[in-house]
């Protein structure tokens, strides 16, 4: 079993910056991918960000060119970075991981779940 934790949740301004990180209990470096997903209030789980064993990444569309998600293998940890954070942005963010993911933005093909880390975006 792989255990996760998530933290860096805040409160921030609309154009503001914050940068979660989610460190897994054992190396996922070998065949592990990781992902980023959130929950708005009223809506469902969507996949925000996901990141490959040999590091490739993945966005949905609507955090290209703001959000950046790499991997620290030897500390075990992933990151999140968020820049220009946007009110629709406020979500409940979530860390999974799963051996040989093929859509790393589908909630379905993870395994491992942390507890989640709140993101508050005000205008």
């Amino acid at each position: 079993q792989v255990q996760l934790a998530e933290s860096g949740g805040g409160a921030v301004q609309s154009g503001g910056s914050l940068r979660l990180s989610c460190v897994a209990s054992q190396s996922t470096n070998s065949n592990w991918s990781m992902g980023w997903f959130r929950q708005a209030p009223g809506k469902e789980r969507e996949g925000v960000a996901g990141i490959d064993p040999d590091s490739r990444t993945f966005y949905t569309d609507s955090v290209k060119g703001r959000f950046t998600v790499s991997r620290d293998n030897a500390k075990n940890t992933l990151y999140l970075q968020m820049n220009r954070l946007k009110t629709e942005d406020t979500a409940v963010y979530f860390c999974a991981a799963r051996r040989y993911v093929a859509d790393h933005l589908q909630q379905v093909e993870y395994s491992y779940w942390g507890k989640g880390t709140k993101v508050t975006v005000s205008s």
